[in-house]
């Protein structure tokens, strides 16, 4: 089968009015749109633009033949005007043990930490010139060096103290995380982030602008000093950022394409008035600092010229891209149920039952017996489809 999709955008508050906007051709919004999911996941499944009025989901739960019950991942448009909650996801083995230990606890509990037992990596690729974001955790010797530009203040001393101990980093920074978020640092957290007003670094001059950026959206969270730990990344058009479980992480700016696995495990370290559990923030956290490598396009196995794959190491999901051209066809040939997500352009999606021609912002849900899939035009699409070893 081959099911034109589409979906309203979720208001959330740090969305942008003009980003998916500006994508689909339209004006700009009254209201933020922050992220548009295309898949089966409950929280909002995509609509069958067929006239059935069905839900993908629905749709999934009725056709046995060439569809799966349900799809191993999610793939969404985010765009963020302002920065997300600070967070990181379980890994498999922790989402299990957390979603049975929360067994009796209702599944709209406002402080239930586990939605499902499945973990959620996640892949996201820039599609605006620019993205922003936080990913990981930074080497412990460069944030001393931030630390050493804030000057003398109470918080300044106090955080650099912690810091310059001689135990593991993974467990220094793991310390002052707990610190930072435990209400027990308030003094010193007003103390850094009113040094982070006057603060100057060469070195780290973006970083201290985005850290203001975000006390002015979020004045006096501690998620604000946990945000100066962390790595800040800069995505240009076509880059992407692998965010492996244990890995803390905030988007602050752009529309990117996002795939994950299928779930809505998150724990949240500020930046946010939703729910904060830092006991078990800290058990899920993995605190190594490292840099967070940029993921960029490779030739795609099983694909034509044109189309390229964004590599991660997980069975859940795998993310495509081919751009066309008049005269230029791409292929892909799938290995499970598949989303095909225009984001330029015009495309003419072709499988073996036919053909649809998709704008910017709209999708296709492919089943596996469509393949292989044609991909014509002047434009650009992402396909998502279950991992290598899924």
């Amino acid at each position: 089968m081959l099911l034109p999709l589409s979906n309203p955008p979720k208001d959330y508050a740090w969305g942008s009015r003009t980003l998916i906007a500006g994508l689909e051709g339209r004006e700009a919004s009254e209201a933020p749109e922050a992220e548009v999911w295309f898949g089966d996941h409950s929280g909002g499944p995509a609509r069958l633009d067929d006239g059935s009025g069905k839900t993908l989901d629905t749709w999934l739960a009725q056709n046995a033949d060439g569809a799966p019950d349900r799809l191993p991942y999610l793939l969404k448009l985010l765009a963020a005007a302002s920065p997300l909650s600070i967070q990181v996801h379980p890994s498999k083995e922790q989402a299990v043990e957390g979603f049975a230990r929360e067994a009796g606890k209702p599944m709209d509990a406002a402080d239930r930490n586990y939605r499902d037992d499945n973990h959620k990596p996640e892949l996201l690729v820039a599609l605006s010139e620019t993205f922003e974001a936080l990913c990981g955790l930074r080497p412990l010797d460069a944030t001393r060096r931030l630390a050493a530009a804030l000057g003398d203040g109470l918080g300044p001393a106090a955080l650099r103290a912690r810091l310059d101990r001689t135990e593991d980093d993974a467990d220094i920074l793991r310390e002052v995380i707990g610190w930072l978020l435990s209400g027990a640092a308030d003094v010193e957290v007003a103390s850094l982030i009113e040094a982070i007003g006057s603060a100057e670094s060469i070195e780290f001059a973006a970083e201290l602008s985005s850290a203001r950026r975000i006390a002015s959206v979020y004045p006096g969270d501690p998620g604000v000093i946990v945000a100066l730990l962390m790595n800040h990344v800069v995505l240009h058009r076509g880059e992407g950022v692998f965010l492996r479980a244990g890995l803390l992480h905030a988007y602050l700016s752009g529309l990117g394409v996002e795939i994950m696995a299928a779930s809505d495990n998150v724990l949240r370290g500020g930046l946010t008035p939703k729910h904060v559990d830092v006991d078990e923030l800290l058990a899920v956290l993995d605190a190594r600092p490292a840099v967070v490598p940029v993921v960029l396009p490779t030739s795609a196995d099983g694909a034509s010229r044109g189309v390229e794959a964004f590599a991660t190491d997980v069975p859940d999901f795998e993310l495509l891209r081919a751009r066309v051209s008049s005269g230029a066809e791409a292929t892909v040939a799938l290995r499970g149920a598949a989303i095909a997500l225009v984001t330029a352009g015009r495309i003419t999606v072709t499988g073996m039952s036919g053909e649809r021609t998709v704008r910017p912002g709209r999708a296709v849900f492919l089943t596996e017996d469509e393949s292989p899939v044609r991909f014509a035009g002047d434009g650009e699409v992402f396909v998502a489809q279950p991992g290598t070893a899924h």
